[in-house]
């Protein structure tokens, strides 16, 4: 066992034994809702803010399927929108929903927010460019918004998600946190904003902030279906229906495949980060290393053979996608030294683990 494992490990350890109260913003997303699952059997006391607009409800339920009822009950959820700056402000704070808590709180007693998860977000290049404009409502003025709540509420930490698509153009293989190129699509560009808004507020108001670009991540409660669906999840379903599935190029483009317990690890470490040198900066978050989709196809199909679901159907290659990277693969030695950052979970083993729920869901 490394020793960053054995940090995470201990961090878990200790939070299991403390109380601190968190927001999650996006809770009921593919990410927020594996956060939410976390911090709820770590015994924290967890606000969720949501408007649904690519959340979904079922996520929220199968979460407190999963959790006991006391821990569920330390969940208090709001149905708000991060374009509203009162609905950020009032996710700030948490309120009981029961007849008391573990630590003896009265009823509607109020917990103020110490530590912000911003997942909040319109994701996918192909939407951004369909819509810019609804991309930029919230990916730059609703991180604005949560920006100032967080800020003039004193949160102790405001982790964010940020992007692998902040790097663009750059062609130079690992991507390294301070070398980026131009942006590819809208989506790039809120993203980057949002970079930028998190160090003027370090710069202007000394609220410090740290950032995580998450690279291609994948795992339980990930929609398969709609238009922007991510590649994995859509891919799955597609071949238990026995359905075709179009590659964009050659195959040969490639990705950092990220399973989301890994992500769930650097949100925490990142959260808790108490070296100074570790405030106000960007992280890559990712597994440092590069599956085409033509092996991705191979990894899904043999991974469906162990449910004795077997796909037949040969890949159907179509046109390179507008705004898409050919490769991407992060450097995360950064987040190894700085926060203590160590992926548990390979590509295949996340697919093992996730492939379950793909499969009944």
């Amino acid at each position: 066992m490394s020793a960053s494992t054995i940090q995470y490990d201990n961090l878990k350890s200790r939070l299991s034994q403390e109380v601190h109260t968190w927001l999650i913003t996006g809770v009921a997303g593919f990410i927020g809702s594996n956060l939410l699952e976390s911090l709820l059997r770590l015994n924290q006391r967890v606000v969720g803010l949501d408007n649904f607009a690519t959340g979904h409800r079922r996520n929220l339920d199968e979460v407190k399927s999963l959790v006991s009822t006391a821990q569920w009950e330390n969940f208090c959820f709001i149905e708000g929108d991060i374009r509203e700056l009162d609905d950020c402000r009032r996710a700030m704070t948490f309120v009981a929903t029961r007849s008391q808590d573990s630590s003896g709180r009265s009823p509607n007693e109020a917990s103020a927010v110490e530590y912000v998860f911003h997942q909040a977000a319109l994701g996918s290049v192909p939407r951004s460019l369909a819509d810019p404009i609804a991309t930029d409502a919230t990916n730059i003025t609703g991180f604005l918004n949560m920006l100032v709540a967080a800020r003039d509420a004193a949160v102790k930490s405001f982790t964010y998600a940020a992007s692998s698509s902040t790097y663009g153009d750059h062609p130079g293989l690992p991507k390294v946190e301070d070398r980026i190129g131009k942006p590819l699509s809208p989506y790039a560009v809120t993203k980057y904003v949002n970079e930028l808004y998190a160090d003027v507020f370090a710069r202007c108001y000394g609220f410090e902030t740290i950032g995580l670009r998450y690279f291609n991540v994948f795992g339980p409660r990930q929609d398969p279906n709609g238009a922007y669906a991510a590649v994995i999840p859509k891919w799955i379903a597609a071949m238990i229906r026995s359905e075709d599935i179009f590659i964009n190029g050659d195959g040969e483009t490639s990705r950092d495949f990220c399973y989301v317990e890994n992500v769930v690890q650097a949100n925490l470490l990142a959260a808790t980060a108490t070296n100074p040198s570790a405030r106000n900066q960007v992280y890559n978050v990712a597994l440092g290393d590069r599956t085409t989709l033509n092996e991705l196809f191979g990894l899904l199909k043999t991974s469906l053979g162990a449910f004795h679901i077997a796909y037949d159907k040969a890949p159907r290659y179509r046109d390179f996608r507008v705004g898409d990277v050919r490769h991407s693969q992060a450097d995360i030695s950064k987040a190894g030294e700085l926060l203590g950052y160590a992926p548990q979970y390979r590509i295949q083993s996340g697919i093992e683990r996730a492939m379950p729920w793909y499969v009944s869901n």
